[in-house]
């Protein structure tokens, strides 16, 4: 029986991130990922000249963890930023309009009425309070208004996060908006002042993809060296032993059982549920109880003589009263060099999420034809495109529903009874990719300190 220092189950960017952290010591690592293939839902396709992304389409990034990442590793020389454009467009009243990024220009813009603009310069007096169970809707709100939640935040949390923001965690899920009225009372004082912050210590925002799309940086986390990736490799048994862990898994050899001091289980919360059952039942309760949204990504590829709209910005998030059934937009041509070939452009947009999960049972006729409607309305398209692809997650994204910090704290309390048990995935610390790496970083600590 094989004997290591840390299994990771997994293969996905949580699991490979945590490689890549634990490789910088001198530990032996291997990798079990049941598919055949790494990078679970990262994935880019390259067809008929267009590159398209399953999930991930980009990394945006302001945790010095990551820039440490990038830098350390190597992978700035993959790198492509994305252009830069300022414009990001939201849907008001049937038509698309940009809303500034800059604090002045925003409360100054045009989306809101006057009592709207009025709630955003009394927000500095508004009291703090501290709930855990507050959701995103009730904390903004609470703190800038009813208009704010349904024209911008709402629709980031449902476009961008799949989620619904009447059920979403504020804590969980808006991290920086509510560390910003524990520490300084107020959004746009504690923003005021994070800026000028950045500027003293030069701190830079910036969001890149990687040459030849997210399916690069997979490529290269996969050939880190001293880490044994086994793709094929699926985990059927996890026992706790006096000094680690025995883990019995069908591979393509047959039948394998291996002993490792540590492990981490970087799977979806009902895969590791399953995989926990038999240790605690308490603590599989609490993984089964987290849902997932299920979404579509519909990539249009369109002649840009076709588009009357500019596409001179990032995309558009679609607000809930617009009764609209893409709930956001990404302008991928727009954004990053060679998604599309010379005199086409490439749209992906986005649907069902937790507000109409039955969008992704649609078939790909019903599917284009709902968001070619809403294209066609917004952006001006004449004529039908000329290449598709759809992407459907069935299982997509973690919710962050309820007391979310309260489940996984009673998540960490239970794996103090299972120690060198470690749990690294999106349903916790995040879903983006930026997440995923800083979440690997702080796991990979916590391993180092027990090894």
């Amino acid at each position: 029986m094989n004997d290591i220092d840390v299994l990771i189950v997994g293969g996905g960017i949580s699991g490979l991130s945590v490689a890549w952290w634990l490789a910088q010591a001198d530990i032996s690592v291997e990798v079990w990922e049941q598919d055949t293939r790494l990078g679970g839902k990262i994935q880019s396709v390259r067809a008929d000249g267009y590159l398209t992304e399953q999930a991930a389409s980009m990394v945006l990034n302001f945790l010095p963890t990551v820039s440490q990442f990038m830098r350390e590793s190597g992978f700035e020389a993959h790198k492509t930023l994305r252009a830069d454009i300022a414009n990001r467009y939201l849907v008001h009243e049937g038509r698309l309009l940009s809303l500034p990024m800059k604090l002045v220009p925003m409360i100054m813009s045009p989306l809101w009425s006057r009592r709207g603009k009025l709630r955003f310069l009394i927000e500095p007096f508004i009291p703090r309070r501290r709930d855990a169970q507050e959701t995103v809707s009730e904390f903004i709100t609470r703190r800038l208004g009813t208009e704010v939640l349904e024209k911008a935040l709402g629709p980031f949390v449902t476009g961008t996060l799949a989620s619904d923001p009447d059920k979403a965690n504020a804590y969980s899920v808006l991290p920086r908006l509510t560390a910003l009225e524990r520490r300084y009372g107020s959004l746009t004082l504690g923003v005021f002042i994070h800026k000028v912050l950045r500027r003293r210590t030069a701190a830079i925002t910036e969001a890149f993809s990687f040459q030849g799309g997210m399916s690069t940086l997979v490529e290269l986390l996969a050939k880190t060296p001293g880490v044994h990736f086994r793709p094929g490799y699926t985990v059927i048994g996890l026992e706790k032993e006096k000094q680690g862990w025995r883990v019995t898994g069908k591979t393509p050899q047959g039948e394998q059982t291996i002993f490792a001091r540590q492990v981490v289980l970087s799977t979806p919360a009902n895969v590791a549920a399953s995989l926990l059952e038999p240790l605690d039942s308490q603590l599989t309760k609490y993984l089964r109880g987290i849902e997932t949204a299920p979404l579509s990504v519909v990539h249009l590829g369109i002649s840009r003589s076709a588009i009357r709209h500019s596409l001179d910005g990032t995309g558009f998030l679609t607000p809930r009263k617009e009764g609209l059934p893409v709930t956001g937009c990404l302008w991928m041509s727009s954004l990053f060099p060679d998604r599309a070939p010379q005199g086409k452009v490439l749209l992906s947009a986005y649907l069902g999420g937790a507000l109409q999960p039955a969008a992704v049972d649609w078939d790909d006729d019903r599917s284009v034809t709902a968001v070619m409607a809403t294209l066609q309305r917004l952006l001006g398209i004449k004529g039908d495109p000329e290449n598709v692809r759809i992407d459907r997650h069935f299982q997509g994204l973690p919710l962050y529903y309820g007391n979310y910090t309260g489940r996984l704290a009673e998540i960490d309390r239970h794996l103090k009874q299972l120690p060198g048990l470690h749990l690294d995935a999106n349903y916790r610390g995040g879903v983006s990719v930026r997440d995923r790496i800083a979440s690997a970083c702080t796991t990979a600590e916590r391993i180092l300190s027990r090894a």
